[in-house]
């Protein structure tokens, strides 16, 4: 096993164990003001895609079926902080940045495929998921309170699916990934 294999089979499932926290906490930058559009429409897009139907990875399949959210959380924070969000306590975007670093094992994992998941990602801003969009979620005070509930519902019920620490796991990961994003 190499030692990058190594690596992703020790982080991966500490993602996997994070999620439900890490959806809370970077949920709460919706709620601030000063967030730059452009992060608020990043960080939106990739909350709402833990509640597309179709998904990258059917959220049912053993050991990676919630890698693909954790995967599009890391991007998805790491396009937030790209933006110039300047007027944020540095507290608050901790979270964001910690997300960010993580985007680095995405990238080295994913390789050649990375641009094709940064592009979903991008696109996610303009998707919707139980029949939200993000341009109504960061318009309409009741559509973006309804994403936080649904948000906080995910995070105290998630339960962090078992990840085998076997190279056939980032065989099948990287195979859905290859077939799903878009070419």
């Amino acid at each position: 096993m190499s030692e990058d294999q190594a690596k992703y089979l020790e982080t991966f499932p500490t993602w996997l164990r994070s999620l439900g926290d890490d959806a809370e906490n970077i949920s709460a930058l919706l709620e601030e003001d000063a967030l730059a559009q452009g992060a608020r429409e990043a960080v939106a897009g990739g909350l709402n895609y833990l509640f597309k139907s179709l998904d990258l990875i059917p959220d049912g399949i053993d050991d990676i079926g919630y890698l693909d959210d954790a995967f599009v959380l890391r991007v998805a924070a790491d396009l937030a902080s790209a933006e110039d969000n300047g007027d944020i306590d540095a507290e608050k975007l901790k979270v964001l940045g910690v997300l960010s670093n993580d985007c680095e094992v995405v990238r080295e994992f994913l390789g050649e495929h990375y641009d094709r998941l940064e592009s979903y990602v991008k696109g996610l801003r303009k998707g919707a998921a139980r029949g939200r969009a993000v341009a109504d979620i960061l318009s309409e005070p009741e559509v973006l309170a309804e994403l936080l509930s649904d948000v906080r519902g995910f995070s105290r019920s998630y339960q962090s699916p078992s990840f085998a620490r076997e190279e056939k796991n980032l065989i099948k990961l990287r195979a859905f990934f290859d077939a799903k994003l878009p070419k």
